[in-house]
Protein backbone atom coordinates (compact mmCIF):
# COMPACT_ATOMS: atom_id res chain seq x y z
CA UNK A 1 0.00 0.00 0.00
CA UNK A 2 1.47 3.39 -1.00
CA UNK A 3 2.06 6.27 1.37
CA UNK A 4 -0.53 8.31 -0.52
CA UNK A 5 -3.13 5.58 -0.06
CA UNK A 6 -2.36 5.35 3.66
CA UNK A 7 -2.66 9.10 4.00
CA UNK A 8 -5.94 9.05 2.11
CA UNK A 9 -7.33 6.38 4.43
CA UNK A 10 -6.09 8.32 7.43
CA UNK A 11 -7.74 11.51 6.16
CA UNK A 12 -11.03 9.72 5.57
CA UNK A 13 -10.89 8.17 9.03
CA UNK A 14 -10.31 11.55 10.61
CA UNK A 15 -13.14 13.01 8.55
CA UNK A 16 -15.47 10.25 9.74
CA UNK A 17 -14.49 10.96 13.34
CA UNK A 18 -15.17 14.64 12.80
CA UNK A 19 -18.63 13.89 11.46
CA UNK A 20 -19.34 11.77 14.54
CA UNK A 21 -18.16 14.64 16.74
CA UNK A 22 -20.39 17.05 14.82
CA UNK A 23 -23.49 14.94 15.25
CA UNK A 24 -23.08 13.82 18.85
CA UNK A 25 -20.99 16.27 20.82
CA UNK A 26 -20.19 19.44 18.93
CA UNK A 27 -21.49 22.87 19.97
CA UNK A 28 -22.67 23.09 16.37
CA UNK A 29 -25.78 21.28 17.53
CA UNK A 30 -26.69 24.51 19.29
CA UNK A 31 -25.96 26.88 16.43
CA UNK A 32 -29.47 28.17 15.99
CA UNK A 33 -28.72 31.73 15.02
CA UNK A 34 -31.07 34.45 16.21
CA UNK A 35 -31.06 38.04 15.05
CA UNK A 36 -31.26 40.39 18.02
CA UNK A 37 -32.00 44.07 17.48
CA UNK A 38 -31.89 46.33 20.51
CA UNK A 39 -34.29 49.18 21.17
CA UNK A 40 -31.54 51.52 20.04
CA UNK A 41 -31.21 49.73 16.69
CA UNK A 42 -28.00 47.76 17.36
CA UNK A 43 -28.15 44.36 15.62
CA UNK A 44 -26.25 41.22 16.58
CA UNK A 45 -26.40 37.54 15.75
CA UNK A 46 -26.80 35.34 18.80
CA UNK A 47 -26.31 31.63 19.47
CA UNK A 48 -27.52 30.66 22.92
CA UNK A 49 -25.34 28.12 24.71
CA UNK A 50 -26.27 27.04 28.25
CA UNK A 51 -23.43 24.58 28.75
CA UNK A 52 -21.29 27.08 30.68
CA UNK A 53 -22.03 30.45 32.36
CA UNK A 54 -19.90 32.29 29.80
CA UNK A 55 -20.57 34.92 27.14
CA UNK A 56 -18.27 35.33 24.14
CA UNK A 57 -18.64 38.26 21.79
CA UNK A 58 -16.77 39.12 18.62
CA UNK A 59 -17.31 42.41 16.86
CA UNK A 60 -15.86 44.15 13.86
CA UNK A 61 -15.67 47.66 12.47
CA UNK A 62 -15.14 47.76 8.73
CA UNK A 63 -12.02 49.66 7.74
CA UNK A 64 -8.61 48.45 8.85
CA UNK A 65 -4.94 49.07 8.21
CA UNK A 66 -5.49 49.70 4.49
CA UNK A 67 -6.91 53.06 5.60
CA UNK A 68 -3.76 54.06 7.50
CA UNK A 69 -2.71 57.50 6.22
CA UNK A 70 0.48 57.75 4.22
CA UNK A 71 3.40 58.07 6.59
CA UNK A 72 1.36 56.60 9.44
CA UNK A 73 1.43 52.94 8.50
CA UNK A 74 0.69 50.82 11.56
CA UNK A 75 -1.90 53.22 12.99
CA UNK A 76 -4.75 50.68 13.18
CA UNK A 77 -2.44 48.15 14.81
CA UNK A 78 -1.17 50.78 17.27
CA UNK A 79 -4.76 51.62 18.26
CA UNK A 80 -5.54 47.92 18.74
CA UNK A 81 -2.56 47.61 21.08
CA UNK A 82 -3.34 50.67 23.22
CA UNK A 83 -7.11 51.09 23.32
CA UNK A 84 -7.51 48.76 26.31
CA UNK A 85 -4.80 50.57 28.32
CA UNK A 86 -7.17 52.76 30.28
CA UNK A 87 -10.52 54.42 29.55
CA UNK A 88 -12.88 56.86 31.19
CA UNK A 89 -11.76 57.55 34.75
CA UNK A 90 -9.71 54.34 34.89
CA UNK A 91 -6.01 54.59 34.11
CA UNK A 92 -4.13 51.69 32.55
CA UNK A 93 -3.37 49.90 35.81
CA UNK A 94 -6.89 50.26 37.17
CA UNK A 95 -8.48 49.15 33.90
CA UNK A 96 -6.23 46.11 33.50
CA UNK A 97 -6.62 45.14 37.16
CA UNK A 98 -10.41 44.92 36.87
CA UNK A 99 -10.07 42.77 33.75
CA UNK A 100 -7.65 40.41 35.48
CA UNK A 101 -9.47 40.20 38.80
CA UNK A 102 -12.73 39.27 37.07
CA UNK A 103 -11.13 37.07 34.39
CA UNK A 104 -12.55 39.24 31.64
CA UNK A 105 -10.90 38.71 28.27
CA UNK A 106 -10.77 41.85 26.14
CA UNK A 107 -8.57 42.21 23.07
CA UNK A 108 -8.39 44.02 19.75
CA UNK A 109 -6.66 43.42 16.43
CA UNK A 110 -6.45 45.06 13.02
CA UNK A 111 -6.51 43.50 9.57
CA UNK A 112 -6.28 45.17 6.18
CA UNK A 113 -10.07 45.44 5.83
CA UNK A 114 -11.33 45.42 9.42
CA UNK A 115 -10.72 46.40 13.02
CA UNK A 116 -11.70 43.51 15.30
CA UNK A 117 -12.56 43.10 18.96
CA UNK A 118 -13.20 40.20 21.29
CA UNK A 119 -14.86 40.10 24.71
CA UNK A 120 -15.25 37.04 26.94
CA UNK A 121 -16.76 37.09 30.42
CA UNK A 122 -18.52 35.05 33.05
CA UNK A 123 -22.25 35.73 33.14
CA UNK A 124 -21.98 37.11 36.67
CA UNK A 125 -19.62 39.84 35.44
CA UNK A 126 -21.42 40.68 32.20
CA UNK A 127 -22.47 44.19 33.25
CA UNK A 128 -18.93 45.16 34.24
CA UNK A 129 -17.39 43.53 31.17
CA UNK A 130 -19.67 45.28 28.69
CA UNK A 131 -19.25 48.56 30.58
CA UNK A 132 -15.46 48.36 30.28
CA UNK A 133 -15.74 47.62 26.58
CA UNK A 134 -18.01 50.64 26.13
CA UNK A 135 -15.45 52.85 27.87
CA UNK A 136 -12.65 51.53 25.70
CA UNK A 137 -14.57 52.26 22.51
CA UNK A 138 -15.98 55.66 23.46
CA UNK A 139 -13.56 57.12 26.02
CA UNK A 140 -10.09 55.65 25.48
CA UNK A 141 -7.43 57.58 27.40
CA UNK A 142 -4.24 56.92 25.44
CA UNK A 143 -2.20 58.19 28.40
CA UNK A 144 1.47 58.98 27.88
CA UNK A 145 2.93 56.07 29.88
CA UNK A 146 1.04 53.17 28.24
CA UNK A 147 1.35 54.73 24.77
CA UNK A 148 5.11 55.10 25.14
CA UNK A 149 5.40 51.61 26.62
CA UNK A 150 3.42 50.02 23.78
CA UNK A 151 5.28 52.12 21.22
CA UNK A 152 8.59 50.73 22.51
CA UNK A 153 7.21 47.19 22.37
CA UNK A 154 6.02 47.60 18.78
CA UNK A 155 9.33 49.08 17.64
CA UNK A 156 11.20 46.24 19.34
CA UNK A 157 8.92 43.75 17.57
CA UNK A 158 9.54 45.48 14.22
CA UNK A 159 13.30 45.26 14.74
CA UNK A 160 13.06 41.58 15.62
CA UNK A 161 10.81 40.86 12.64
CA UNK A 162 13.28 42.58 10.31
CA UNK A 163 15.69 39.73 11.01
CA UNK A 164 13.11 37.10 10.07
CA UNK A 165 13.31 35.91 6.44
CA UNK A 166 9.71 34.71 6.65
CA UNK A 167 8.42 38.14 7.72
CA UNK A 168 10.60 39.94 5.18
CA UNK A 169 9.35 37.71 2.35
CA UNK A 170 5.69 38.36 3.14
CA UNK A 171 6.19 42.09 3.59
CA UNK A 172 8.09 42.46 0.32
CA UNK A 173 5.57 40.35 -1.56
CA UNK A 174 2.59 42.46 -0.49
CA UNK A 175 4.40 45.74 -1.12
CA UNK A 176 5.34 44.59 -4.62
CA UNK A 177 2.11 42.83 -5.55
CA UNK A 178 -0.09 45.71 -4.39
CA UNK A 179 2.31 48.49 -5.37
CA UNK A 180 0.46 51.80 -5.21
CA UNK A 181 -2.63 50.28 -3.60
CA UNK A 182 -3.60 50.51 0.12
CA UNK A 183 -3.24 46.73 0.50
CA UNK A 184 0.49 47.15 -0.12
CA UNK A 185 0.94 49.09 3.12
CA UNK A 186 2.66 47.27 5.96
CA UNK A 187 -0.05 46.78 8.65
CA UNK A 188 2.59 46.88 11.39
CA UNK A 189 4.24 50.06 10.16
CA UNK A 190 7.93 50.77 10.50
CA UNK A 191 10.13 52.43 13.10
CA UNK A 192 9.67 55.89 11.58
CA UNK A 193 5.88 55.73 11.32
CA UNK A 194 5.41 54.28 14.80
CA UNK A 195 7.86 56.74 16.34
CA UNK A 196 5.95 59.64 14.80
CA UNK A 197 2.49 58.47 15.85
CA UNK A 198 0.73 60.91 18.18
CA UNK A 199 -2.13 60.55 20.65
CA UNK A 200 -4.14 62.76 18.32
CA UNK A 201 -3.64 60.19 15.56
CA UNK A 202 -4.94 57.44 17.82
CA UNK A 203 -8.00 59.42 18.89
CA UNK A 204 -8.74 60.48 15.33
CA UNK A 205 -8.76 56.84 14.26
CA UNK A 206 -11.36 55.91 16.89
CA UNK A 207 -13.58 58.87 15.98
CA UNK A 208 -13.42 58.07 12.26
CA UNK A 209 -13.82 54.31 12.36
CA UNK A 210 -15.96 53.36 15.37
CA UNK A 211 -19.57 53.86 14.32
CA UNK A 212 -22.84 51.97 14.17
CA UNK A 213 -23.10 51.78 10.39
CA UNK A 214 -19.91 49.73 10.00
CA UNK A 215 -20.35 47.51 13.08
CA UNK A 216 -20.87 43.73 12.96
CA UNK A 217 -21.50 41.67 16.11
CA UNK A 218 -21.64 37.96 16.94
CA UNK A 219 -22.49 36.64 20.44
CA UNK A 220 -22.43 33.10 21.80
CA UNK A 221 -23.19 32.01 25.32
CA UNK A 222 -25.50 31.89 28.29
CA UNK A 223 -27.64 34.90 27.52
CA UNK A 224 -31.12 35.46 26.12
CA UNK A 225 -32.10 37.91 23.38
CA UNK A 226 -34.02 39.90 25.99
CA UNK A 227 -30.90 40.40 28.12
CA UNK A 228 -28.55 40.93 25.19
CA UNK A 229 -30.50 43.84 23.71
CA UNK A 230 -29.93 46.28 26.62
CA UNK A 231 -26.26 45.28 26.79
CA UNK A 232 -25.84 46.13 23.12
CA UNK A 233 -27.30 49.59 23.69
CA UNK A 234 -25.17 50.06 26.79
CA UNK A 235 -22.02 49.11 24.93
CA UNK A 236 -22.45 50.53 21.43
CA UNK A 237 -25.41 52.91 21.73
CA UNK A 238 -23.33 56.07 22.19
CA UNK A 239 -21.20 55.48 19.11
CA UNK A 240 -21.68 57.86 16.16
CA UNK A 241 -24.28 56.80 13.64
CA UNK A 242 -21.88 56.86 10.69
CA UNK A 243 -18.15 56.38 10.22
CA UNK A 244 -16.10 58.83 8.18
CA UNK A 245 -16.56 57.77 4.53
CA UNK A 246 -13.70 56.05 2.77
CA UNK A 247 -13.05 54.41 -0.55
CA UNK A 248 -10.58 51.63 -1.33
CA UNK A 249 -10.51 50.92 -5.06
CA UNK A 250 -10.96 47.50 -6.56
CA UNK A 251 -7.69 46.11 -7.84
CA UNK A 252 -6.75 43.17 -10.02
CA UNK A 253 -2.96 43.29 -10.31
CA UNK A 254 -1.13 40.82 -12.51
CA UNK A 255 2.55 41.02 -11.59
CA UNK A 256 3.66 38.70 -14.38
CA UNK A 257 6.32 36.06 -13.86
CA UNK A 258 8.68 37.87 -11.53
CA UNK A 259 11.20 36.83 -8.90
CA UNK A 260 12.62 39.15 -6.24
CA UNK A 261 15.62 38.13 -4.17
CA UNK A 262 16.45 39.88 -0.91
CA UNK A 263 19.73 38.76 0.56
CA UNK A 264 19.87 37.79 4.22
CA UNK A 265 22.69 35.83 5.76
CA UNK A 266 20.71 32.79 6.87
CA UNK A 267 21.19 29.08 6.06
CA UNK A 268 17.59 28.61 4.92
CA UNK A 269 15.71 30.81 2.48
CA UNK A 270 12.08 31.76 2.95
CA UNK A 271 9.86 31.73 -0.12
CA UNK A 272 6.60 33.60 -0.59
CA UNK A 273 4.63 33.58 -3.81
CA UNK A 274 1.33 34.96 -5.03
CA UNK A 275 -0.84 35.12 -8.12
CA UNK A 276 -4.24 36.63 -8.97
CA UNK A 277 -6.94 34.93 -6.92
CA UNK A 278 -10.62 35.22 -6.22
CA UNK A 279 -12.90 37.25 -3.96
CA UNK A 280 -15.34 35.75 -1.47
CA UNK A 281 -18.43 36.78 -3.43
CA UNK A 282 -17.22 35.25 -6.70
CA UNK A 283 -19.49 32.42 -7.94
CA UNK A 284 -16.39 30.28 -8.42
CA UNK A 285 -15.21 30.63 -4.82
CA UNK A 286 -16.21 27.15 -3.65
CA UNK A 287 -14.67 25.50 -6.69
CA UNK A 288 -11.50 27.52 -6.04
CA UNK A 289 -11.57 26.44 -2.40
CA UNK A 290 -11.65 22.77 -3.37
CA UNK A 291 -9.00 23.34 -6.02
CA UNK A 292 -6.70 25.00 -3.49
CA UNK A 293 -7.15 22.11 -1.06
CA UNK A 294 -5.96 19.66 -3.69
CA UNK A 295 -3.09 21.88 -4.83
CA UNK A 296 -1.54 23.12 -1.60
CA UNK A 297 -4.14 23.75 1.09
CA UNK A 298 -4.70 20.15 2.10
CA UNK A 299 -1.64 19.74 4.29
CA UNK A 300 -0.21 16.20 4.02
CA UNK A 301 -2.43 15.19 1.10
CA UNK A 302 -1.89 18.19 -1.16
CA UNK A 303 -0.03 17.81 -4.42
CA UNK A 304 2.62 20.34 -3.50
CA UNK A 305 3.31 18.60 -0.20
CA UNK A 306 3.57 15.24 -1.91
CA UNK A 307 5.82 16.42 -4.72
CA UNK A 308 7.98 18.99 -2.98
CA UNK A 309 8.37 17.43 0.45
CA UNK A 310 7.50 13.75 0.39
CA UNK A 311 8.89 12.78 -3.00
CA UNK A 312 11.92 15.09 -3.13
CA UNK A 313 12.51 16.11 0.48
CA UNK A 314 13.11 19.72 -0.52
CA UNK A 315 11.15 21.43 2.27
CA UNK A 316 9.60 20.73 5.64
CA UNK A 317 6.33 22.34 4.59
CA UNK A 318 4.80 24.01 1.56
CA UNK A 319 1.32 25.45 1.25
CA UNK A 320 -1.10 27.63 -0.67
CA UNK A 321 -4.16 29.50 0.53
CA UNK A 322 -6.87 31.75 -0.83
CA UNK A 323 -6.80 35.32 0.48
CA UNK A 324 -10.09 37.01 -0.41
CA UNK A 325 -9.89 40.66 0.59
CA UNK A 326 -12.78 43.08 0.17
CA UNK A 327 -11.29 44.68 -2.94
CA UNK A 328 -8.98 41.97 -4.30
CA UNK A 329 -8.23 38.27 -4.19
CA UNK A 330 -4.91 36.47 -4.32
CA UNK A 331 -3.57 32.95 -4.09
CA UNK A 332 -0.78 33.10 -1.54
CA UNK A 333 1.79 30.42 -0.86
CA UNK A 334 4.99 29.80 1.00
CA UNK A 335 7.84 27.42 1.70
CA UNK A 336 11.26 27.41 3.30
CA UNK A 337 14.26 25.40 2.21
CA UNK A 338 18.04 25.13 2.24
CA UNK A 339 19.67 27.84 0.13
CA UNK A 340 21.01 25.21 -2.27
CA UNK A 341 17.53 23.82 -2.92
CA UNK A 342 15.59 27.01 -3.63
CA UNK A 343 15.92 26.78 -7.39
CA UNK A 344 14.64 23.20 -7.56
CA UNK A 345 11.85 23.97 -5.10
CA UNK A 346 10.54 26.85 -7.20
CA UNK A 347 10.82 24.75 -10.34
CA UNK A 348 8.70 21.94 -8.87
CA UNK A 349 6.09 24.36 -7.53
CA UNK A 350 5.66 25.96 -10.94
CA UNK A 351 5.58 22.58 -12.66
CA UNK A 352 2.78 21.44 -10.38
CA UNK A 353 0.75 24.55 -11.19
CA UNK A 354 1.15 23.84 -14.89
CA UNK A 355 0.39 20.15 -14.45
CA UNK A 356 -2.79 20.95 -12.52
CA UNK A 357 -4.07 22.97 -15.47
CA UNK A 358 -2.96 20.56 -18.19
CA UNK A 359 -3.88 17.24 -16.58
CA UNK A 360 -6.72 18.21 -14.28
CA UNK A 361 -7.66 16.19 -11.19
CA UNK A 362 -9.03 12.72 -10.66
CA UNK A 363 -12.44 11.84 -9.32
CA UNK A 364 -10.75 10.31 -6.28
CA UNK A 365 -8.85 13.51 -5.52
CA UNK A 366 -12.07 15.49 -5.80
CA UNK A 367 -13.95 13.06 -3.59
CA UNK A 368 -11.24 13.01 -0.92
CA UNK A 369 -10.98 16.80 -0.90
CA UNK A 370 -14.71 17.30 -0.48
CA UNK A 371 -14.89 14.61 2.21
CA UNK A 372 -12.18 16.28 4.22
CA UNK A 373 -13.50 19.83 3.77
CA UNK A 374 -17.03 18.91 4.80
CA UNK A 375 -15.91 16.48 7.50
CA UNK A 376 -13.57 18.98 9.15
CA UNK A 377 -16.17 21.75 9.25
CA UNK A 378 -17.23 20.80 12.81
CA UNK A 379 -13.78 21.76 14.10
CA UNK A 380 -14.84 25.35 13.67
CA UNK A 381 -17.45 24.84 16.39
CA UNK A 382 -15.12 23.64 19.14
CA UNK A 383 -15.54 26.76 21.28
CA UNK A 384 -17.89 29.66 21.78
CA UNK A 385 -15.10 32.01 20.65
CA UNK A 386 -14.81 30.21 17.32
CA UNK A 387 -18.57 30.27 16.75
CA UNK A 388 -18.78 33.97 17.59
CA UNK A 389 -15.97 34.65 15.12
CA UNK A 390 -17.83 32.66 12.48
CA UNK A 391 -21.00 34.67 13.05
CA UNK A 392 -19.06 37.85 12.36
CA UNK A 393 -17.36 36.36 9.32
CA UNK A 394 -20.65 35.18 7.81
CA UNK A 395 -22.18 38.62 8.21
CA UNK A 396 -19.10 40.36 6.81
CA UNK A 397 -19.22 38.25 3.66
CA UNK A 398 -23.03 38.54 3.35
CA UNK A 399 -23.37 34.75 3.20
CA UNK A 400 -26.80 34.63 4.82
CA UNK A 401 -28.00 33.54 8.25
CA UNK A 402 -28.55 29.97 6.97
CA UNK A 403 -24.96 29.63 5.70
CA UNK A 404 -23.95 27.06 8.32
CA UNK A 405 -26.74 24.77 7.12
CA UNK A 406 -25.90 25.33 3.44
CA UNK A 407 -22.12 25.38 3.53
CA UNK A 408 -21.36 21.68 3.06
CA UNK A 409 -23.90 21.36 0.26
CA UNK A 410 -22.09 24.16 -1.56
CA UNK A 411 -18.85 22.19 -1.31
CA UNK A 412 -20.56 18.93 -2.34
CA UNK A 413 -21.96 20.64 -5.43
CA UNK A 414 -18.48 21.33 -6.83
CA UNK A 415 -17.80 19.15 -9.87
CA UNK A 416 -14.69 17.98 -11.63
CA UNK A 417 -15.43 20.38 -14.46
CA UNK A 418 -15.76 23.25 -11.96
CA UNK A 419 -12.33 22.58 -10.45
CA UNK A 420 -10.62 22.23 -13.81
CA UNK A 421 -12.31 25.35 -15.17
CA UNK A 422 -11.25 27.42 -12.18
CA UNK A 423 -7.73 26.00 -12.33
CA UNK A 424 -7.41 27.25 -15.90
CA UNK A 425 -8.72 30.61 -14.79
CA UNK A 426 -6.41 31.04 -11.79
CA UNK A 427 -3.32 28.84 -11.98
CA UNK A 428 -1.13 30.80 -14.36
CA UNK A 429 2.59 30.38 -13.63
CA UNK A 430 3.31 33.35 -15.91
CA UNK A 431 1.43 35.52 -13.38
CA UNK A 432 3.30 34.32 -10.29
CA UNK A 433 5.23 36.81 -8.18
CA UNK A 434 7.90 35.13 -6.06
CA UNK A 435 9.97 36.61 -3.25
CA UNK A 436 12.98 34.76 -1.84
CA UNK A 437 14.74 36.01 1.28
CA UNK A 438 18.07 34.38 2.14
CA UNK A 439 21.11 33.47 0.12
CA UNK A 440 19.57 31.24 -2.56
CA UNK A 441 21.96 29.57 -4.97
CA UNK A 442 21.31 29.89 -8.69
CA UNK A 443 18.45 32.36 -8.30
CA UNK A 444 18.52 35.95 -9.47
CA UNK A 445 15.87 38.62 -9.95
Amino acid sequence: MTNLTLQRLFSLSIAALMVWTWVYSSPANATRIQTVTSKGGITAWLVEDRQNPIISMRFRFKGGSALDPDGKQGLADFVASTIDEGAGDLDSQAFRTILENRSIGLSFSAGRDNFNGQLKTLVRDQDKAFSLLSLALTKPRFDTEPVQRIRAQIISSIRTASQSPHTAAGKTLFQTYFDGHPYGKNPNGDEKSISGMSVTDLKTFTRNRFAKNNLIIGVVGDITPEKLGPLLDKTFGSLPEKATPWDIPETHPDPGLKTIVKEMNVPQSSIAFAAPGIKRDDPDFYAAYVMNHILGGGSFTSRLYQQVREKRGLVYSVYTSLMPFDKAGIIFGGAATNNAKVKETLSVIRQEWEKFVKSGVSQQELKDAKTFITGSFPLRFTSSDNIAAMLVGIQSANLGIDYIDRRNSLIDAVTLDDVERVAKRLLKPQSMLTVVVGKPEGISE
